[in-house]
């Protein structure tokens, strides 16, 4: 798996032409992935989860999310399309669920297939190994990618407590690909699996399966590039043209929603938080404290509102929670487990097949006994800087830029107070070298003026 590591592809890129170097995204990278130096902001691949947060940050539009093509659709005889439960929220004109995944078909898919079937099967596999596990508590929902990545790089010592199911994407796609071969009798590879996406993160699932080598996702679209031609699509079909499609229940509807996958689960004692600095909160106070071992659940969201806030998106979070509702209230049953349908899936069916693995981004040297002389000169400019974490030296905190120096990506005049005082300092000593001079000049003057 380290060669997966090393080799992770990402979908959240630079355009430096575009970037001005304003170092806004910097204060907003969660894992301190991002500098600013000379002019221009750089990704450090390594410690990015694609969480998209500078994406949002960037005024200028040089952060974006690289996700495929609807020409791949010619690539395939056969092609369905598995949107994110999310993407209900963003079309107001939309009469049900059934006109937006018609219209998809109107896009050109073969068939579509809910993700929030994929969901509702994994609340009832969820549970089934919540009462055979003795996993440690919380639990940590694996549904969010960027999350996912997130504990990988930042806090391996969580490792132990993430829920090592399969994510809802992956069994939708699972699940509709084999629908579609007993539907098509095609070769697998003729069939084309089309995720529709509200965040750069969920490229995760394509690229990085969390069980086997092979993803059923064949490409991953954002809510962005599909919103124009389905919104055109949607308002141009008649009343009454719906094809039945929408099969998930109330459940699976409300998952892209914060606390949407705790209500599936019928647990009372959970957490869910949204927005990846929160998430980070929460993160460290259950690593640095036994503060929530009385939460059996947590089910953290990178972003802000949940999938409905995800980076890709149109639609205002809060709009799009009101657009959602009315979703929901068209779905099948009502809030209570025991109308969460039965879905025939084992557990042990999506289980991860690999251990989750730490991704050691503050690595100094390989070399151990460097890796602690260099800790130590690292703590020691860190000590000496100002502390003020302003960013101006392209670094999110001082204790990053101190790391930067100790790695040789980074100079001390690159901090303006440093610059500043060594500026100071040296017109001090010239100041101090002219007065010497001058002095002895004088002093030579009066010399020669007693003789």
């Amino acid at each position: 798996m380290t060669d997966r590591i090393e080799n992770f592809t990402h979908s959240v890129t630079l355009e430096k032409d575009k970037c001005k170097g304003c170092t806004n995204c910097i204060k907003r990278c969660p894992t301190e992935a991002i500098r600013v130096h000379e002019g221009k902001a750089t990704i450090i691949n390594e410690r990015c989860v694609d969480c998209g947060e500078c994406i949002r940050a960037c005024p200028h539009g040089a952060k974006h999310a690289v996700t495929d093509s609807m020409e791949l659709m010619k690539k395939f005889k056969y092609c369905v399309a598995i949107p994110a439960p999310a993407l209900y929220s963003q079309y107001r004109s939309a009469r049900s669920r059934n006109h937006i995944l018609t219209a998809l078909k109107k896009l050109g898919f073969n068939d579509v297939f809910e993700v929030a079937i994929g969901a509702e099967a994994v609340s009832n596999a969820t549970r089934e190994f919540l009462k055979d596990s003795d996993i440690k508590r919380p639990v940590i929902s694996t549904a969010c990618p960027a999350v996912v990545r997130l504990i990988q790089v930042r806090f391996p010592n969580l490792i132990d407590r993430v829920l090592p199911l399969e994510a809802p994407v992956e069994v939708a796609a699972e699940m509709a690909r084999k629908k579609a071969l007993e539907k098509t009798k095609l070769r697998p590879e003729a069939i084309g699996i089309f995720f529709i996406s509200p965040c750069a993160a969920k490229m995760h699932s394509k690229y990085w399966p969390s069980r086997g080598d092979y993803s059923n996702i064949d490409a991953v679209i954002s809510f962005q590039d599909i919103y124009m031609q389905l919104r055109s699509a949607i308002k141009a079909m008649p009343e009454g043209e719906e094809e039945n499609h929408a099969e998930a229940s109330v459940f699976g509807v409300r998952w892209p929603n914060p606390g949407g996958e705790s209500l599936a689960l019928n647990i009372n004692k959970f957490l869910a938080v949204d927005g990846i600095h929160e998430v980070v909160k929460i993160l460290e106070t259950i690593e640095n404290s036994d503060k929530f071992d009385d939460v059996d659940f947590l089910e953290a969201l990178a972003c802000t509102g949940g999938c409905l806030g995800g980076a890709l998106t149109v639609k205002n979070p809060f709009v799009a929670q009101i657009i959602m509702k009315s979703m929901r209230n068209e779905a099948k049953g009502k809030f209570q487990v025991n109308d969460l349908p039965k879905i025939e899936i084992d557990y042990r069916d999506i289980l991860w097949d690999r251990e989750m693995e730490h991704v050691p981004i503050h690595k100094l040297d390989s070399d151990i006994m460097k890796a602690m002389e260099k800790l130590e000169r690292m703590e020691q400019l860190t000590e000496d800087l100002p502390g003020l974490d302003c960013g101006a030296c392209g670094a999110p905190s001082c204790r990053a830029f101190a790391e930067d120096m100790v790695r040789g990506e980074a100079k001390l005049t690159d901090c303006i107070f440093k610059l500043k005082e060594k500026v100071k300092n040296l017109a001090v000593e010239m100041y101090e070298s002219e007065n010497r001079e001058q002095t002895t000049a004088d002093n030579e003057s009066e010399s020669l003026d007693d003789n």
